[in-house]
């Protein structure tokens, strides 16, 4: 059966993966191919834009999110397995 060949793939790929130390998740995220999705967005862009207090407070949770800072010592080296 052709099916089963990739099913012994994909297995060995995951068993793979557990051996390196990750696990699998399930995440849900919002459907960008939707119908609604592109003007939901927009429209929810246009309020931060048209909130000057907003914006600034949406822009500073993303500088302050998207990297770590160089100098913070707190936060511990990720040591891969193997």
């Amino acid at each position: 059966m052709p099916g089963s060949e990739v099913r012994k793939r994909v297995a060995a790929h995951r068993a793979e993966l557990r051996r390196r130390g990750l696990r699998p998740i399930q995440i849900w995220v919002p459907d960008t191919r939707a119908p609604g999705f592109v003007e939901e967005a927009r429209r929810q862009s246009r309020l931060v834009d048209a909130d000057r207090a907003e914006f600034e407070d949406v822009m500073a949770f993303i500088e302050h999110h998207c990297a770590w800072p160089e100098e913070d010592t707190d936060i511990p080296a990720y040591d891969a397995p193997g």
